[in-house]
């Protein structure tokens, strides 16, 4: 557990940096097969599905909070091809990038109107 927590941490800390799945299973001494197994065991998932599911939520989080386009925040997060972000997002999300993001200001706008 505190091998694949010390992946987690590393995996976190670099999200938007290509995942080297070697390098990862010898930072925390395990042969690659089981670090894949532990973490899948541990995460319910790969260490790039992992690492996928970070970046698409930072980017977001950034398409909201920071008034980010898909492209930049695409590119923050780590993705070098807008299309496969944007391809990636809509399978993750159920929607593309703009799509979601005007879907999630329209209900934030209806629930505080209301709230207030």
């Amino acid at each position: 557990m505190q091998r694949v927590a010390k992946a987690v941490t590393w995996i976190r800390a670099n999200y938007d940096q290509p995942v080297n799945i070697d390098t990862l299973a010898k930072l925390v001494n395990l042969s690659v097969t089981s670090f894949h197994r532990q973490f899948k065991a541990v995460t319910g998932m790969s260490p790039l599905q992992y690492q996928k599911t970070l970046r698409l939520q930072e980017a977001r989080r950034l398409m909201l909070t920071a008034m980010l386009d898909a492209g930049q925040a695409s590119r923050r997060v780590g993705y070098s091809s807008p299309s496969q972000f944007t391809r990636e997002y809509g399978r993750f999300f159920g929607s593309a990038p703009a799509r979601d993001i005007n879907r999630l200001r329209e209900e934030g706008v209806r629930s505080a109107d209301a709230s207030g």
